[in-house]
This record gives C-alpha cells, structure tokens and sequence, in this order.
C-alpha cells in the first residue's frame, strides 16, 4: 500500500506561479516512476508529466517549458513547478506512483 498527499495548490492569477508537492509513504521502491495527471471539469484525466528515479523526466507538450517536475528520493517527494501559468491549466491535479493515486490538489488559474 502507498499513501499519497498533495499540497501546494490554490488560486492565482494568469501568468503567475504555484508549486506542487506530493509526499508518498508505504510500501515504496526506489525505482518507482512519479508523476503528475491533471482533471479539469468535464474532461478526462490527462498525462502532466513524470520522472524516473534517475531523474528523466517527460512532459506534456501542453505544459513543455512552462512546468518542471523534480523529486526528493530522500523524502519520497515529487515536486512540481508551474510557472507562467494558463486559465487552461485549471484543473484537479493527482499524484500517481505506481498504481496509486493521491487525493488531488485543485490548481485554479483566473484569467
């Protein structure tokens, strides 16, 4: 069993920043790929990006340049930096490690 938390999201303003951060614990691997899906109203729930214990990381072309992904091997923490941020960017954001989902942090963007 891996338990996921969220935090960071919140409101802001059309071009501005917020910082994600999602904490894992349980039942961990080292090699565990983290990443990052977001769920805007209506739509279905899309690939962010993700990143591999090494540090690779892949990215949706929606979010390239503008989103950094990270992680804390140490802490079991993904990070993510969202900067120049869209009111498309609205969403419900999830962590996933394996197969297991966290509870969601809601990002918020006002044009």
């Amino acid at each position: 069993q891996v338990h996921l938390v969220e935090s960071g999201g919140g409101l802001v303003q059309s071009g501005g920043s917020l910082r994600l951060s999602c904490a894992a614990s349980g039942s961990l691997y080292s090699i565990d790929i983290m990443g990052w899906y977001r769920q805007a109203p209506g739509k279905q729930r899309e690939f962010v990006a993700t990143i591999t214990s090494g540090g690779s990381t892949t990215y949706a072309n929606s979010v390239k340049g503008r989103f950094t992904i990270s992680r804390d091997n140490a802490k079991n923490t993904v990070y993510l930096q969202m900067n120049s941020l869209k009111p498309e960017d609205t969403a419900v954001y999830y962590c996933l490690r394996r197969n297991y989902w966290g509870q969601g942090t809601q990002v918020t963007v006002s044009s």
